[in-house]
């Protein structure tokens, strides 16, 4: 006699549970479609935990031991097959599991809206005037019309500048998705912050229905984000908009786009820390997608895929190039000036006809502060963390634990004096405030968040990443800090920079200067020449004989000596050069755990990835068996570090 068996994924992070389990699933169940959510029993836990239904099949062996699905939770079938493969193979190449992945996509369940829900959505496709004006704006670039129509890979170089009060990078990616969806297929654009996407979605609006655009991020409420995701299940094509878990949205994508790939808010937090752009180019290798990786500068990881003929290079038809002046730090005319005479006059003359932009590197007044004397950096006397001031006069405050030191000494040469060494966003306001009498000036950094400003004459000092935008453009736009910003200990400082100067520098408005003051070398000439993406394929030659990401792929293994040398000996094992292994050495951070990296080539990524994680799910296997030290993880795995360190 047969029998219905339902195989089911555990919505569970423990390694060892991360495959498939046969459950016997009951007549009185009923029908139970493919991804469905249920509850099954664990026996080895003796509880209940959820669970999505994969495969549904027919069992004639009755005789084998296996327990039933306690309930069906909800019949919308949250988990299409394709979500699935998606996960699965995502979670494979970074040696993980499928449920942490599903975690990122599939929102908790919302009873109200899901009997609401109706799945009666209709294509609702743009106009064909809005479609002229979308074939417009994808004519500026060479061959991209064609490489969305063939659904092809490209790095796109976008057009810097103002229109307006229009960002060209979101007209850009509104008309190639609007092309797309009237092709009769969704697109999927995602951005790095809150900001990008308030004005992508902006310039959607002009190009396609409200109706067809879907938002995924993190401000929405689980209703607003429940009721998103089951529009992305149904047939109509749709346009999803998001961060970068939105480039898992199981829709049946034509196009997956990224804006500005080399963001830090691209690299997910949690295990199994998938990088977006990592995600989408496992998701087109399975959908066949177009995929289209936007932005004002080049990662060295993309320029690998155009520099292999895997992606193609995208430019636009006329080459639009800001006036970057370059101030080197011999031009300076005091060792300690932030701002350059030239870029002085600038701002002076450029404040009178609209807003003029000061990016800065760090927020506050002064972030650090040093010895008046000895010039030895200022220390809180409990946690050893930086001292800084949030005014002229106040009392130094830590960095890390918050505790005023009012009382402080050097321990160096027991001064009491302190020194300003910093300068932060406010305190560059207050000193060009003075310099600049009459003059509006506007803070805009973590605290003080701006989203745009008008044409009026304002002094506009912001972070990195927090510049607003301005109608019409900057009419002059200053870079300090440089410097400092290249002095930290970042393999990809080079690229970080370049990434933050050009994006300040495309806010500018046609014709205006854009000062970098205190830098030249190979980063300050690629953004004075508009160079990027030779940049990037600089960078990329260098790492590759120091077998450095992205040249080659690391690994990083951490966790217990026992296990860690387990782990190892079992990579030991494979065909991998001599020194590939770097470590183990102990962790400063976490006393009796120690972590090691793997350097090996993409062709041994499945190999690796797999032997990593068959070490951690055998760790965690011992561990519940008791042989554990206690709650602490024996094993954990990262793959593909962007700036790997021992």
């Amino acid at each position: 006699m047969s029998r219905r068996i339902a195989r089911v994924l555990l919505d569970s992070p423990l390694p060892q549970l991360d495959r498939l389990f046969d459950y016997v699933l009951l007549d009185e169940l009923g029908d139970v479609p493919l991804g469905a959510r249920v509850r099954v029993p664990l026996r080895t836990a003796g509880r209940l935990v959820d669970a999505y239904v994969v495969e549904i099949a027919e069992e004639d062996d009755a005789e084998r031991a296996l327990s039933t699905v306690e309930a069906v939770t909800s019949t919308v079938p949250v988990l299409p097959e394709h979500l699935y493969r998606l996960a699965r193979r995502v979670a494979d190449r970074a040696a993980g599991s499928a449920s942490d992945i599903l975690r990122l996509v599939i929102p908790k369940r919302q009873v109200r809206v899901e009997k609401a829900w109706k799945a009666d959505a209709v294509a609702a496709d743009p106009s064909a005037e809005d479609l002229d004006r979308a074939g417009a704006v994808l004519a500026e670039y060479a061959g991209l019309t064609e490489l969305l129509d063939d659904r092809g890979r490209g790095a796109v170089e976008a057009v810097p500048g103002m229109r307006d009060a229009v960002l060209p990078w979101t007209e850009l990616l509104a008309a190639a998705a609007a092309r797309v969806l009237a092709s009769g297929s969704s697109a999927i654009i995602a951005v790095p912050d809150h900001r990008d996407l308030d004005r992508l979605l902006a310039a959607l609006e002009t190009f396609v229905p409200a109706e067809a655009i879907v938002r995924h991020d993190s401000r929405q409420t689980n209703p607003e984000r429940y009721r998103g995701f089951l529009r992305t299940l149904e047939q109509a094509p749709c346009i999803v908009v998001g961060n970068r878990s939105a480039v898992y949205a199981p829709v049946r994508a034509g196009l997956v786009a990224i804006w500005d790939d080399g963001d830090p808010l691209y690299s997910e937090p949690l295990a199994p820390y998938v990088h977006t752009r990592d995600a989408v180019l496992v998701r087109q290798e399975q959908e066949g997608s177009a995929l289209l990786f936007a932005g004002h500068t080049r990662t060295s990881d993309v320029e690998r895929l155009v520099q292999r003929g895997w992606a193609a290079d995208i430019r636009a038809e006329r080459r639009v190039t800001p006036r970057v002046v370059l101030s080197s730090p011999q031009e300076m005319e005091q060792p300690a000036q932030r701002v350059h005479s030239g870029a002085y006059g600038a701002a002076r003359a450029a404040v009178d006809e609209g807003p003029v932009l000061v990016q800065v590197a760090r927020p506050g007044f002064a972030p650090t502060l040093v010895c008046a004397e000895c010039r030895a950096p200022a220390r809180c006397a409990h946690c050893g963390g930086p001292l800084g001031a949030a005014h002229r006069g106040a009392v130094p405050v830590c960095g890390w634990c918050g505790r005023s030191a009012r009382a402080w000494h050097c321990p160096s040469c027991s001064s009491t004096k302190l020194r300003l060494a910093a300068s932060g966003s406010e305190r560059t306001a207050d000193e060009l405030g003075r310099a600049f009498p009459g003059v509006r000036v506007i803070i805009a950094d973590g605290t003080h968040p701006v989203e745009s400003v008008g044409p009026e004459p304002a002094l506009v000092i912001a972070t990195r990443g927090a510049e607003p935008v301005a109608v019409g453009g900057y009419r002059a736009v200053l870079l300090l800090d440089g410097p400092r910003m290249l002095q930290a200990p970042d393999l990809r400082i080079g690229e970080s920079c370049l990434r933050w100067w050009s994006n300040a520098a495309a806010l500018a408005a046609p014709g205006a200067p854009i000062h970098l003051v205190g830098v030249d070398g190979p980063v300050g000439r690629a953004l004075a020449t508009w160079t990027q993406p030779a940049y990037a394929r600089s960078e990329l030659e260098s790492r590759a004989p120091l077998h450095l990401p992205p040249a080659t792929r690391v690994a990083l293994v951490e966790g217990l000596p026992a296990s860690v040398s387990r782990a190892l000996d079992a990579l030991r094992a494979l065909p991998l050069p001599g020194d590939a292994i770097l470590g183990p050495v102990p962790l400063e951070s976490d006393e009796g755990r120690v972590r090691a990296l793997v350097r090996f080539e993409y062709g041994a990524g499945a190999t690796v990835a797999t032997t990593l994680r068959a070490a951690v799910v055998a760790e965690a296997v011992k561990r519940r068996r008791g042989r554990g030290q206690g709650n602490r993880i024996p094993l954990s795995v990262r793959l593909d570090m962007l700036d790997p360190e021992l």
